[in-house]
């Protein structure tokens, strides 16, 4: 199974997500951002980063790159994306994933080792996790609160959508004042899931916080195998 990983310029987890992807069993492709061509890819993920430098906002000018011309109806028609971080916000600005995702309420740039809870295991990138698991991975980034209105908070709530929420503190308060302690989302088919956290730091003994990542990698080269299979 093919999985592609986007380079954009100032991308700095697309190697870590290629080693991720080889770790957990499949083949890494390389799709650069100005091609556009998924190369045959069973799936893609947006790595994270600070592409284009953030300008705008982040992921504002990377929704134009020319492999996000295919990327986006492709997903529309059902390939499996993952958006890290700044992937998540690229999904965002394109539109494949509702809400936004803006500086955090503390003002600081996060770099912690995160729990969360997994609240949706049916999704394409989610399906090798148990619902209501508790899981561990690496969380980095200054812009990660997720905010929408509350209309499209309750219909993500409602559809099961929230693929991903942040454990909280003794006093109730998530990492980045993210509504409703939303640490990811998937959309209404399955196949497309952002999450602020990064679970490619978290899929080798001696490296990250635990090996709660691989879940990721592992669900995605699963589901796909059983497509096929039922081609």
């Amino acid at each position: 199974m093919k999985v592609g990983v986007v380079t954009f310029p100032g991308s700095l987890d697309d190697r870590d997500a290629l080693r991720a992807v080889r770790q957990c069993g499949g083949e890494a492709v390389s799709l650069w951002h100005g091609d556009a061509d998924l190369h045959g890819v069973d799936a893609v993920i947006l790595p994270g980063g600070f592409s284009y430098g953030d300008y705008l906002r982040a992921g504002a000018i990377a929704r134009f790159a020319p492999v996000m011309d295919v990327l986006v109806p492709a997903a529309r028609g059902g390939l499996p994306v993952l958006g890290i971080c700044n992937g998540f916000q690229v999904l965002a600005e394109s539109q494949l994933l509702p809400g936004a995702l803006v500086r955090n309420d503390h003002r600081k740039f996060n770099c912690v080792d995160q729990r969360l809870v997994v609240e949706n295991a049916a999704t394409a990138w989610t399906s090798d996790f148990a619902p209501g698991q508790q899981i561990t991975i690496v969380l980095k980034n200054g812009e990660g609160a997720f905010v929408a209105d509350e209309n499209t908070l309750d219909r993500l709530e409602g559809e099961g959508r929230v693929a991903f929420r942040y454990v909280t503190d003794a006093d109730g308060r998530g990492p980045n004042g993210s509504y409703r302690n939303i640490a990811g989302i998937t959309n209404e088919r399955g196949n497309v899931v952002g999450l602020m956290p990064h679970p490619e730091h978290a899929v080798e003994t001696g490296y990250g916080p635990s090996l709660d990542g691989r879940g990721f990698f592992t669900s995605i080269l699963t589901t796909t195998l059983e497509s096929a299979a039922n081609a």
